[in-house]
């Protein structure tokens, strides 16, 4: 089983990290527009720097880890490889806005393809992956994926009208949380603690909060009103922030992203 990425930036570098940590080296092909960041990711993994042409030719599961406006040009240029292709692979798409039948499309051929997003704390294996198979990728090949990439973190079966939605939270998602992080540090800093420690004191916040919503089941609502005493000063900033309209705020953030990916096709 050979695993090849194509774009090995951010979120392609993400997953390939992800997918050494259960691949060997030799089953991975790491591509990108300027060959020398491929070859420092493969360098970094052990494993092997190709062309996007190699990866098409070899690829059991080839990863497209462009921008959506790029992937046409990549897959007419992919397209005669891939129609002489006998044997199988599948087309694995993270680009925000393209569909499966999109993807199929521009590739020439009805490929298997399933369709992710993924995010940036894939990187550390704590990210969260949505996806969902499209037409043809047998249950085989949908659990080789997962096993393959079961280090980038959860993963999460959703169906593709969703997608979009899923991805202006979970893929938007770390955006806006670092920017409430760095808003929660510089609010330490003007209260007068060292920076280093007030973004290291609201980032462990952040995760522990996280995982305690996660791990314990309860709705992040009524973990919220357990941390507000009556008279305290808890709640004295969620008043503040309520009048400064956070959670409309966040909900419109959300919106807006989702309405982005829907101009992406």
């Amino acid at each position: 089983m050979t695993f090849g990425f194509i774009g090995t930036g951010n979120m392609g570098g993400a997953l390939a990290r992800a997918a050494r940590r259960k691949l060997a080296g030799e089953s991975l092909l790491l591509a990108n527009r300027t060959r020398a960041k491929a070859e420092a990711l493969a360098e970094e993994l052990d494993t092997r720097a190709a062309d996007n042409e190699d990866v098409a030719w070899e690829a059991d599961h080839i990863f497209l880890g462009v921008k959506p406006q790029m992937m046409e040009g990549l897959l007419k240029e992919l397209a005669p490889i891939l129609a002489k292709r006998r044997d199988r692979f599948v087309l694995v798409t993270m680009a925000a806005g393209l569909s499966i039948a999109d993807i199929r499309r521009m590739a020439g051929g009805d490929y298997p393809v399933i369709r992710i997003m993924p995010n940036t704390p894939c990187s550390i294996g704590e990210g969260m992956v949505l996806y969902t198979p499209g037409p043809g990728v047998t249950p085989e090949e949908e659990r080789a994926f997962l096993e393959a990439l079961a280090g980038a973190g959860r993963f999460s079966f959703l169906p593709e009208g969703l997608m979009d939605a899923g991805s202006a939270v979970a893929g938007c998602g770390p955006a806006f949380v670092d920017l409430f992080v760095e808003a929660l540090g510089d609010g330490g800093v003007a209260c007068g603690l060292p920076r280093a420690q007030a973004v290291e004191f609201a980032a462990q916040m952040a995760l522990g909060s996280a995982r305690l919503i996660l791990e314990s089941g309860r709705h992040p609502g009524e973990l919220k009103d357990a941390v507000c005493s009556p008279g305290g000063t808890t709640i004295q900033g969620v008043r503040a922030l309520e009048e400064a309209g956070f959670r409309g705020a966040v909900m419109d953030a959300v919106i807006a992203a989702f309405e982005k990916s829907g101009k992406l096709k």
